[in-house]
């Protein structure tokens, strides 16, 4: 018996969150305002204050009611939440309006005027209007997120792809040269790329690891790679009092300090040292690594790895967080300029 395909589902905004409720607020004052501001209106202030405050009042209305009604619509599959959500609205401002009207009758305000109906069928004519709007922007902006999410996704699985070949190669071919010469370091090289394997391939819930566990990726592959190039690679480390739990993406780091090995190190025939220093500034976790430049003429490089840091380093921690790289005097360096409180991470 066949399983049945899971049903797929768009992501609704979190309506709990100030973002979607300072949406809600923002279109509809700018609607009071451009109805202030027509030709036609009397300009009248008290109108409209009486209007904003209706709009700030109905606007954490339909805030509430969606975020207690969100769970229940994400269930629905295809456009359908984005429909619930609207019809939704299209109650809360019904029942808003017509509370609204009826305590203006009731205590004899004369803050509404013409028929009864008429400002409850108006009230919904433009909710109808402006949440279909809003809800196309929200709807298109799902999917956008969706698209970066799976090219991001994209890119580690290319990177655990291509790590396969490329490691099991030179360190096969270093095992290789040192199982007679000495087994112990055959043996200890077999079990770092074991570890490095396991850490880079292993399947998990979360597209995040630690910034220490990511190091100590990177240290798996400085172990191969010191006894493959011997004396040449040299390393520095300036990592003292760093979050080590700090969420960091999988094989984040490690594209970088192979990047600093491959055309920082090894066309040198002298070699080089490599410089992994970290820093806390403000709000801010800085992560550099630098390495020599290369005498010789330079073959592209560094620019498929940064590309690929830079897209996932802005998909996982937004504007605030940047990724700087150019050469500075005789090194090339790269900077990670990484928020300290980061937004929560989307699970694979």
């Amino acid at each position: 018996m066949s399983a049945q395909p899971a049903r797929p589902t768009t992501p609704l905004p979190d309506f709990c969150r100030l973002p979607a409720v300072a949406a809600l607020f923002a279109v509809g004052a700018l609607t009071v305002t451009l109805m202030w501001l027509a030709p036609d209106n009397t300009r009248d202030w008290r109108g409209y204050s009486v209007g904003m405050l209706f709009v700030t009042w109905l606007s954490m209305l339909i805030a509430l009611a969606l975020c207690y009604a969100r769970p229940w619509l994400q269930r629905l599959g295809g456009w359908m939440p984005y429909a619930g959500v609207w019809l939704l609205i299209e109650l809360v401002v019904a029942l808003a309006s017509a509370l609204a009207r009826w305590m203006d009758l009731a205590l004899q305000l004369n803050l509404v005027h013409g028929a009864p109906m008429a400002f409850v069928r108006d009230n919904l004519l433009i909710a109808a209007l402006l949440g279909a709007a809003m809800l196309r922007y929200f709807y298109v902006l799902a999917q956008w997120q969706a698209r970066l999410a799976a090219v991001a996704h994209a890119q580690v699985d290319a990177l655990q792809a291509r790590i396969r070949p490329h490691f099991l190669f030179n360190s096969m071919n270093t095992v290789a040269a040192l199982v007679r010469v000495d087994p112990a370091a055959a043996e200890r090289t077999i079990e770092d790329l074991c570890e490095l394997f396991r850490a880079a391939l292993g399947q998990s819930g979360s597209r995040d690891g630690t910034l220490g566990e990511e190091l100590a990726l990177v240290e798996r592959y400085l172990a191969i790679e010191q006894l493959r190039l011997g004396e040449r690679l040299r390393v520095r480390r300036e990592l003292d009092g760093l979050p080590m739990d700090y969420p960091l993406p999988r094989l984040l780091l490690q594209p970088l300090v192979e990047n600093a090995v491959r055309h920082g190190i090894q066309p040198r025939r002298e070699g080089g040292e490599i410089v992994l220093r970290g820093a806390l500034d403000g709000r801010a976790l800085l992560i550099d690594i630098s390495n020599p430049l290369s005498n010789a003429p330079t073959t592209p490089g560094h620019g498929h790895g940064l590309t690929n840091v830079r897209q996932r380093v802005a998909y996982r921690y937004g504007a605030r967080a940047a990724v700087d790289a150019g050469p500075d005097a005789d090194r090339f360096v790269v900077r990670l300029r990484l928020p300290l409180d980061p937004p929560p991470a989307e699970s694979a």
